[in-house]
């Protein structure tokens, strides 16, 4: 039995179907190749843009890379809100210019910031919080500042913006600091001049450093007697593994580092 489909008047009635569904077929195509041109230039530009954002966050340069995660930013926001007992709003604010802070002095300043991006913003949110909220200042606003390993001085200037943004001037005592002219070009970058500066080349112990006390005490590794050295609210942040000593009254971790207060 010949097909219906080979018959003529067959084929010249459903001519007009089989152009409609050329047609839509055709136009299918050609919008979903248009697409797929969109989604080639997108995926170029998205190439092009990466690699830009990773010349400027990647690791090159310093310990680690400054690119962090929506997960990473969470978290740190709770750890923030946790330690000071700031709104989450202010806690998210604070680490957010914490971060423009970090990526712009690293971009600026010479030398980088040691430490892994979430426990530097969250040093630079932390501290200010708490500073804020109960360290004596003396005249005019001022805190004093004593950090221990401060290496090019990046994180001081860094705290000292911080600290502004508070409406707290930082007079700082920088320990063990490297080369001095390159630590004042940096600390420039955060509006410290000499007036605000004192390098000492040695420990807690030096005259120097002993003759004041500090609101604010940032540790490279826990020392023995740096609670001698707190003034009343002060603030003393120190890697979280080994716990600082006893004479501190732990008020809680952030990323790698535990924030504690002179014991009452």
């Amino acid at each position: 039995m010949p097909s219906l489909l080979s018959n003529p008047l067959t084929r010249r009635l459903l001519r007009p179907a089989v152009t409609l569904v050329e047609q839509r077929m055709e136009h299918i195509t050609h919008a979903f190749q248009k697409d797929l041109d969109a989604l080639h230039h997108e995926v170029a530009d998205l190439r092009r843009q990466s690699y830009g954002l990773g010349l400027l966050l990647d690791h090159a340069g310093r310990d680690a890379h400054r690119m962090p995660t929506p997960t990473q930013v969470d978290r740190l926001v709770g750890e923030v809100r946790t330690v000071t007992g700031a709104a989450d709003e202010r806690a998210r604010g604070d680490i957010t210019v914490a971060y423009r802070h970090l990526v712009a002095l690293e971009a600026l300043g010479t030398g980088g910031i040691g430490g892994t991006v979430s426990d530097v913003c969250g040093r630079l949110a932390a501290v200010p919080l708490l500073v804020a909220a109960g360290a004596e200042t003396g005249p005019g606003g001022v805190v004093e500042v004593l950090e221990a390993g401060s290496r090019h001085g990046l994180f001081a200037a860094a705290l000292r913006r911080m600290l502004r943004r508070h409406g707290v001037e930082a007079r700082l005592t920088l320990l063990d600091p490297g080369d001095e002219d390159v630590v004042r070009g940096n600390l420039a970058l955060g509006g410290a001049g000499s007036q605000d500066v004192r390098l000492v080349r040695g420990g807690l112990d030096a005259p120097e450093v002993r003759e004041r006390r500090y609101g604010v005490l940032l540790l490279d590794a826990p020392h023995e007697g740096a609670q001698g050295l707190a003034g009343p609210g002060a603030v003393l942040v120190a890697p979280a593994d080994p716990a600082p000593g006893p004479g501190l009254r732990p008020l809680g971790q952030v990323a790698d580092s535990v924030y504690c207060a002179p014991a009452l």
